[in-house]
């Protein structure tokens, strides 16, 4: 455990956590397929990604509750069940109605499960290398996004899109045997009242780490959702050359990702902190420098780099902060994570339309990270001031 290779059981954890990450962004890369085999418009075939996001959103709190008295292995199992038989049926989905609701369905449990995954993990990590940990088990939605995706997309247009989401079902009962193999028995996320459970968010850190996740990623997820028409229409580069570009960003992902975790070890609120900074002064400097293929190309690796450093810390803060609850309150961050994606596509789509314009993008991401800048240094003055004037009003003062 103290060496740096990833142990089985995170690894097993990580693998199921790749897996169901392509399942939520796959769709994105077969949608063409989808839409003329249903015949239905791209952008009701685009309603699948909402569909799933709904579910993650809504399950969050409600199946993270509802089963907080389970014991570990048999929750897990069900979990990742529930997300195999979800992508069985939309594979077989005779239709559109059917492939929404199975979407929502394969959607409901994702929080939960990583919720679970995170407190598991840490619960096996050696001391101080918590967010550390906390980062392997993250590294399968950045690899979800950079190699599941490209190869989901890959499938679904030579051997259709049906063949994607078995493919992904297939996965992950492979990834659910080795879970079941490696990850100890553990008892239930909790033992007390569903009222005690939601106690926790009257807490003013938890309260404050779930705002800082939120709005902390409100603002480069926005950058993000946009990056293509970015590149192409304001960096001059071509289309085939968005790609190469994304790969690049995604590899920035997985080293900020690994990054992230070991700063976050050593000092987690400064450098959370430090991160936040960085991400903002990069998103105003690719503002500034749009123009420049050199710089976008080297803007575009730093953003995905500094995007996913902060992740891991994000995640660990809140289990710091959650107390009895940590779980519940993961699952609640991730669910979060998802409303700052919606927002954003949604004020993405706003600057563009009725603003100033796809141009300045990276300077909104840039000023919304100062947002999460602003919360993080808060929280990091919470945090230094004496315990004793802190516990007076934990709930009040902000």
């Amino acid at each position: 455990m103290e060496s740096r290779s990833v142990p089985r059981p995170v690894l097993s954890l990580m693998l199921v956590v790749f897996g169901l990450t392509t399942g939520e962004f796959v769709i994105a890369g077969i949608l063409p397929e989808v839409s003329a085999d249903l015949a239905v418009s791209i952008p009701a075939a685009g309603r699948l990604v909402t569909a799933y996001a709904l579910g993650m959103i809504i399950g969050a709190p409600l199946v993270t509750t509802v089963t907080a008295r389970v014991p570990r292995r048999p929750l897990i199992t069900g979990l990742i069940t529930v997300s195999v038989l979800g992508n069985l049926a939309s594979a077989l989905a005779p239709g559109y109605g059917v492939l929404l609701a199975s979407r929502f369905a394969a959607g409901l449990v994702v929080a939960t499960f990583f919720a679970i995954a995170i407190a598991t993990s840490v619960s096996m990590a050696p001391a101080g290398r918590e967010a550390s940990t906390v980062a392997k088990v993250a590294l399968g939605m950045n690899l979800g996004i950079v190699l599941g995706t490209p190869i989901g997309t890959f499938v679904g247009q030579h051997l259709g899109w049906r063949s994607t989401f078995a493919a992904i079902a297939a996965f992950t009962v492979m990834a659910l045997a080795l879970v079941l193999r490696y990850v100890p028995a553990g008892p239930p996320a909790a033992t007390g009242s569903v009222r005690g459970e939601l106690r926790v968010f009257a807490g003013r850190d938890v309260q404050l780490a779930i705002a800082l996740t939120a709005v902390g990623n409100v603002g480069v997820v926005t950058v993000f959702t946009y990056i293509a028409p970015l590149l192409t229409d304001v960096s001059g580069f071509t289309e085939d050359a968005v790609p190469v570009l994304l790969l690049v960003y995604g590899a920035g992902a997985v080293i900020g990702n690994l990054l992230g975790g070991r700063l976050a070890d050593r000092a987690l609120m400064p450098s959370l902190t430090g991160l936040l900074a960085a991400l903002a002064v990069v998103l105003g400097l690719f503002w500034a420098a749009a123009e420049s293929r050199a710089l976008t190309a080297t803007f575009t690796f730093a953003i995905g780099a500094l995007a996913f450093a902060i992740i891991p810390g994000m995640q660990t803060r809140v289990l710091a902060t959650a107390g009895a609850a940590p779980t519940l309150a993961v699952a609640v961050n991730a669910a979060g994570f998802q409303v700052a994606a919606a927002f954003a596509g949604w004020l993405g789509g706003r600057v563009i339309a009725d603003g100033p314009g796809l141009r300045s993008l990276p300077l909104t991401g840039a000023l919304l990270t100062a947002a999460g800048l602003a919360i993080a240094v808060h929280s990091l003055r919470r945090d230094r001031r004496p315990a004793k004037t802190r516990s007076q009003s934990p709930t009040l003062d902000m």
